[in-house]
């Protein structure tokens, strides 16, 4: 059975991956008119077509990198290089191990070194400016992160040589908590902390779209909540409710609603953070 699903991710049809990435939006869509956790007065459909004008960029540059992953992925399985090959890891563990590392290189470090590294913050933020965060949010980045993104990616598969099938894999579990994570649905408090001890929840990255610091720089998993937790980037609130998106620095409708002036961000001056909330350093410390 665990073959068969690595079979089917080796050649999953770009059919199926379109599914996976639309089915994904319309059910947390569906359910952020259910069980909202704030009931925002905006026009979701403008607000959608910012964020999904992005993913049209995220998925013209995936294509043209699709190249490069998969030649990378084919050269580390055949030269049986990189970290899966130290050993003779059964299938189910060389899924885990690869899913993890993808996870932790592909999204955790390269999401803390945007935060570090000013040049790339300026193209990241774009991610933070939506003020209103929803399941569309997941998918809104600046075509220059997504070479970052992917960048790390290929780093990761040829560090840790994972085959083509868990690298889609990867990928379909990646996308589904993109949109899980952002979506605005209102996760009982109980059921969200147990949880975040191994996987990112919704409340857990609501923190990290906190307009201000040291919140912003908190919390940057995207599939395990662990390397938060190793790392000491993990923080929580007591109130998700308390939570104001956005970023202090592009607060302003007419930088942070315009695609215009989105993808102009990157280019302009940078912006130092405004400054930092006591109330919440005080949750984190």
């Amino acid at each position: 059975m665990i073959e068969s699903l690595i079979h089917f991710f080796e050649d999953i049809p770009t059919a199926y991956r379109s599914v996976i990435l639309i089915g994904g939006i319309f059910l947390f869509w569906v359910m952020e008119g259910v069980i909202p956790l704030f009931r925002f007065q905006y026009n979701k459909y403008h607000h959608a077509g910012i964020n999904l004008l992005f993913t049209l960029f995220t998925a013209i540059i995936g294509f043209g990198f699709a190249g490069v992953l998969y030649y990378t992925s084919h050269w580390v399985t055949v030269n049986e290089f990189g970290l899966l090959h130290l050993a003779d890891f059964p299938l189910w563990a060389k899924i885990i191990i690869g899913v993890m590392l993808l996870d932790f290189i592909g999204a955790y470090f390269v999401h803390w070194v945007e935060h570090k590294v000013k040049w790339m913050w300026k193209f990241h933020l774009i991610h933070h400016t939506d003020t209103t965060v929803d399941v569309t949010t997941g998918l809104r980045h600046h075509p220059g992160e997504t070479v970052f993104r992917i960048g790390f990616t290929i780093m990761g598969v040829f560090l840790v040589g994972v085959p083509i099938g868990i690298v889609m894999l990867y990928q379909s579990i990646s996308v589904l908590f993109a949109h899980l994570t952002h979506a605005n649905i209102n996760m009982p408090r109980k059921v969200d902390r147990a949880i975040s001890y191994l996987f990112v929840t919704p409340n857990m990255h609501k923190v990290h779209h906190h307009y201000m610091q040291p919140l912003t720089d908190t919390n940057y998993g995207n599939i395990f909540a662990i390397w938060d937790r190793i790392f000491g980037t993990y923080a929580e609130v007591n109130d998700p409710k308390e939570i104001r998106y956005g970023i202090d620095t592009h607060m302003d409708p007419e930088e942070n609603d315009r695609v215009g002036n989105l993808l102009k961000i990157p280019f302009q001056e940078y912006r130092p953070p405004r400054g930092k909330d006591e109330k919440h350093k005080r949750e984190v410390d």
